[in-house]
């Protein structure tokens, strides 16, 4: 798991969980990493179509638009 556990439980806690189990926190990194990439290589395709090799936040924004 490349995410920490710590954001993610406090992620959940905003979310109205009382407790959260470890088993939780972590399928919840899976499932954020997985989308993280998803969105962060569409953005880099936008970056990339407008020639240029930084990804900004414009280009993320863009392409969560895009889903």
């Amino acid at each position: 798991m490349v995410l920490p556990v710590a954001p993610i439980e406090r992620i959940i806690r905003e979310a109205g969980g009382e407790r959260v189990s470890e088993d939780a926190a972590k399928a919840l990194a899976e499932v954020l990493y997985a989308y993280g990439i998803s969105i962060a290589k569409r953005a880099a395709k936008f970056a990339k179509h407008a020639g240029r090799k930084t990804v900004t936040g414009e280009d993320i924004r863009l392409a969560k638009s895009e889903e």
